[in-house]
């Protein structure tokens, strides 16, 4: 199995070939070592092993995508968008329909071409190659969680001071008195 990961110290790029073997994961910008958790991995070492957990972070949610750039993919779907609508407003019918149905059709290739990789929600470790099987796919809610779990910790490390003292939040804005309504009176 194949690893690729950003240093959590220096944010270098590292790749690791068989990584089953591995007791340490080291950088090669600025030799952190991360050692390979003993729970990383479901088996036996004789037999075959499979990934049970990130082995950079802490996290046990990994999911299932293609091992394909999005940017790339993305940048495919704009290039036909922008294509069919310049076709279109050469009022080229046939044209603007070839050009999306050629879009749909190079994403649909690629689709079935490129291989699945697991990747971490927290780290974005990706994990390429055998052992990787039986993730499930994307789930946007534990992604979610995953989000807001980081920017809670931003924010709460904005908010410690010098020397690791936590500051006192910032004080209540005053509120405006309240206005008094008055009500039409009534003529006797």
């Amino acid at each position: 199995m194949q690893i690729a990961f950003a240093c959590p110290t220096c944010d270098a790029p590292v790749r690791l070939d068989d990584v089953e073997s591995l007791a340490v994961l080291c950088c090669g910008g600025c030799g952190t070592a991360l050692e390979v958790p003993p729970d990383g991995f479901t088996g036996t070492a004789g037999g075959p092993r499979r990934l049970a957990r990130c082995l950079v972070c802490p996290s046990t949610d990994l999911f299932l995508r293609k091992d394909f750039p999005q940017r790339l993919g993305v940048g495919i779907v704009v290039v036909g968008f922008v294509a069919s609508c310049v076709a279109w407003g050469m009022r080229e019918l046939v044209a603007t329909f070839a050009i999306l149905f050629a879009t749909a059709l190079v994403d649909l290739v690629l689709y079935l071409l490129v291989p699945d990789c697991v990747a971490c929600y927290r780290c974005q470790t990706r994990y390429r190659g055998a052992g990787t099987e039986g993730f499930a796919p994307f789930a946007l809610e534990t992604h979610a969680r995953h989000r807001q779990q980081a920017a809670r910790v931003r924010a709460l490390a904005a908010r410690r001071g010098a020397g690791g003292r936590r500051t006192a939040p910032p004080p209540p804005r005053p509120r405006a008195p309240a206005r008094k309504r008055r009500t039409p009176q009534r003529r006797a």
